[in-house]
């Protein structure tokens, strides 16, 4: 098997990269309505809050287009958009459920596809801008899989994106004409897969245009990605909705708001995806947003550089777009607003059910960036699986128990996080900055409690609590020099607290502002740790042959923060804060 550029397929973690050939090019990069939440009067509900929630519905693809920014724009985003009833045909009048069910779930698929949603070539000006090649490359694989979890009861939305080379079980077994019947593989291929499956089925058939072949064969794929990844996550686990986007409608959205502010920890260079960035923070065009999320190799001899990081990148660039937008501004014009509208009437899909109007009122979190990034982990890179390829080994019962215990609403955090600094059950033993708390959180004691908590965990008073103005996010404040002591204070108190350097702060002193939701991990407060499966989520029947005793949920390690001690490695379940813009690798 060969890649796109025609050369030997590179392992997700591959060596340093060669100067490519002219020409090359490296594959894209790869839920019952919740209640609403009592409003806040302090806030204008205007029509930037609106697009910012969209931004967090379509998350990768950021497709920020105007939801209800005037009745007309609305009805011409809401009645252009492509629908299917692919969702109400595999999940067919299926009862809501309690626990995890009872919240709202979507699927984002990202395609690889080098066509518009009709299957059309596109024109070859954009294929040169974002260095993919042409039409005949990227097939109809999913390298996007990101489940969007958004809690009933407004608490902190969840991002889990899933690796898209992950070797699992299918829903089903695809007759895929061109690489035999497949039952498991990689798991962006299950659309694929079943799309060629369909493809074929359709060929001969009297009557039907190209277009609604195609149509259909993307019906196709799409359940078979659903359900997949269903079967994957599981819990019970069934998406309310999906969002279908490719890397044209990323592009042309890009477009609209350049530029966008991204924060990188070391200069890094590409020619296969066209990146080349300098550390630190920096404004990036539309043509740069796409080198920027697709990198998964480094010419400046970073070894370690893998898919997953690219995923992070992928995350990056959300959290920082939804941070951008929200000082104000950037989508005030009316021009870019109805431009935005045209890109998502022509590149982005969604299920029948989705209203969109209505739902971006509800999901107030994400566009006061209440939300958190995790990338699942791998075991490690199977270097020829039994199709011959490069993938990933996962432990589905090890990512199964963690999903549940990050999305499960009546599970709380049952333990601090990993420090990368310290590693696993380890604390740091050098002496630690005093801590002051103030209380931004609307929860009355909330700072009284997290800092006796913080004194007891061995952290110096720093003074007595106060109450501040609502805050979104939680945040630990560090002088210059005490990056990895904020690093490690954030990782103890939960995986969506986020640092910021102040230059007002006094050395040798942290401040941990409480945002809205916070929410003190048992480990510091002194819960219990429950083995009971909470909120009546069904468990997945026992695999064959597997172990009798139930997996250990992972702890979370922070990355985003710029420190250098991040633990990035394939098999770490990394976390990210929304609400900032996060610095990468």
């Amino acid at each position: 098997m060969t890649s796109p550029d025609g050369a030997t397929p590179q392992p997700n973690r591959p060596p340093v990269q060669r100067a490519a050939a002219p020409g090359a090019t490296d594959p894209a990069p790869s839920g019952p309505t919740p209640t609403r939440r009592r409003r806040d009067t302090r806030r204008r509900k205007g029509p930037v809050r609106r697009v910012l929630t969209w931004v967090g519905i379509t998350a990768l693809l950021l497709v920020v287009a105007v939801l209800g920014y005037a009745t007309f724009e609305y009805f011409n985003l809401s009645n252009n958009l492509q629908r299917s009833d692919v969702l109400a045909k595999i999940h067919p009048d299926e009862p809501n459920q309690p626990g995890l069910a009872s919240d709202t779930n979507i699927l984002i698929m990202g395609l690889d596809s080098r066509l518009d949603l009709q299957g059309n070539p596109l024109p070859q000006e954009l294929y040169d801008a974002m260095h993919t090649g042409d039409s005949s490359i990227g097939g109809m694989n999913a390298n996007v899989l990101m489940m969007l979890h958004i809690p009933a009861d407004g608490r902190q939305a969840t991002v889990l994106q899933i690796p898209r080379d992950d070797f699992v079980d299918y829903a089903g077994c695809y007759r895929n004409p061109e690489a035999g019947t497949r039952c498991d593989g990689k798991i962006k291929e299950a659309y694929d897969h079943a799309f060629r499956e369909r493809e074929a089925d359709l060929a001969n058939t009297p009557g039907l245009s190209a277009q609604e072949k195609h149509r259909q064969a993307r019906d196709a794929g799409r359940a078979a990605q659903i359900l997949t990844v269903e079967k994957f996550l599981g819990n019970g686990i069934r998406f309310d909705h999906w969002v279908e986007v490719t890397m044209v409608a990323f592009y042309q959205i890009a477009q609209e708001v350049q530029p966008i502010t991204v924060c990188l920890k070391q200069d890094t260079k590409d020619s296969f995806s066209g990146a080349d960035f300098k550390a630190g923070k920096q404004q990036i065009s539309a043509e740069q947003a796409v080198a920027f999320v697709r990198q998964r190799r480094d010419a400046l001899g970073d070894e370690s550089f893998s898919d997953l990081d690219r995923e992070r990148r992928q995350q990056a660039f959300i959290a920082s777009l939804i941070f951008q937008l929200k000082q104000r501004g950037t989508l005030a014009n009316p021009a870019r607003l109805n431009g935005l509208v045209q890109v998502a009437t022509r590149n982005v899909a969604v299920d029948n059910g989705l209203e969109i109007l209505e739902f971006a009122g509800q999901a107030r979190q994400l566009s006061d960036g209440k939300v958190t990034f995790y990338t699942l982990p791998i075991e490690d890179y199977i270097q020829g699986d039994k199709y011959g390829g490069w993938s990933n080994r996962v432990d589905v019962a090890k990512i199964q128990a963690t999903v549940k215990s990050l999305l499960d609403p009546g599970r709380e955090q049952t333990a601090a996080p990993t420090s990368p600094a310290t590693g696993p059950g380890a604390t740091s033993t050098s002496a630690k900055p005093a801590v002051t708390v103030v209380n931004a959180s609307g929860v009355e004691g909330a700072a009284t409690r997290a800092l006796t908590a913080l004194v007891e965990a061995g952290y110096p008073r720093g003074g007595e609590p106060t109450t501040g103005p609502l805050e979104a996010v939680t945040m630990v404040e560090y002088p210059a020099g005490q990056a990895d002591a904020a690093s490690e204070l954030s990782l103890l108190l939960g995986p969506s607290v986020a640092t910021v350097e102040s230059a007002t702060l006094p050395a040798n002193q942290l401040r941990v502002t409480l945002g809205s939701g916070f929410v003190l991990p048992a480990a510091l407060d002194g819960t219990p740790t429950s083995a009971a499966t909470p909120g009546g989520v069904p468990s997945n029947p026992a695999t064959p042959g597997a172990p009798t005793t139930a997996p250990t949920p992972l702890t979370p390690t922070t990355v985003g923060t710029g420190g250098a001690n991040e633990d990035t490695a394939p098999s770490a379940l990394t976390a990210m804060a929304g609400g900032a813009i996060p610095c990468v690798k």
